[in-house]
């Protein structure tokens, strides 16, 4: 349906929640949004929803990207086969984050096996649009955990405290690999 055809504003702001409605979209207001970021912020959720989600792995091979098991890469092959996953990811509009406290292998094979073997939507040609995987953010106590020991700052650590004082905060350490900061980033934020 091209909503760009009717003239009136509210009128295609009108027409995207009723498709949005269509396909159990629903999406509450926001009062504080102008009519356009309203009517962008509209478009983006129909796009999202009406898409097929697919995994990164699939979207990878379908750019022609072989992604072999880990165990198939000695360590000389493993490092060069890591990044050209990360920059076709990033040429697809998916980046990844928080990863320094796993080895090349480590991460490899955390990619290989779960990461990109989830199903995503992505839309490469509209670089608004990303897809991140954060290594420490599922909320599980291993994560919180290691983001508590790698990559909280100590306002954050000590705010956690604050809300979790039984929490038993590990000390801080410097991850043991530096490789996020050579990540590529969504041009966006």
């Amino acid at each position: 349906m091209d909503f760009d055809d009717e003239p009136d504003q509210e009128k295609r702001i009108e027409k995207l929640k009723a498709e949005l409605d269509k396909l159990d979209g629903q999406v509450s207001g926001n009062p504080d949004l102008s009519l356009d970021m309203e009517e962008q912020f509209l478009k983006h959720i129909l796009a999202f929803e009406s898409t097929e989600h697919s995994s990164l792995l699939q979207w990878l091979e379908n750019a022609g990207l072989e992604v072999p098991p880990p165990e198939q890469l000695t360590d000389v092959q493993l490092p060069e086969k890591l990044w050209e996953i990360i920059n076709r990811m990033a040429s697809l509009g998916a980046y990844l984050n928080s990863t320094n406290h796993l080895s090349d292998r480590e991460l490899y094979s955390y990619l290989f096996n779960e990461g990109l073997r989830e199903d995503t939507v992505l839309f490469p040609e509209d670089p608004s649009f990303a897809s991140h995987i954060d290594l420490v953010s599922s909320g599980s106590e291993e994560d919180i955990f290691l983001w508590m020991k790698y990559y909280a700052d100590d306002a954050t650590r000590q705010q956690w405290l604050k809300d979790f004082p039984d929490y038993e905060m590990p000390p801080h350490e410097e991850p043991p690999f530096d490789r996020d900061k050579d990540l590529p980033s969504a041009p966006f934020g």
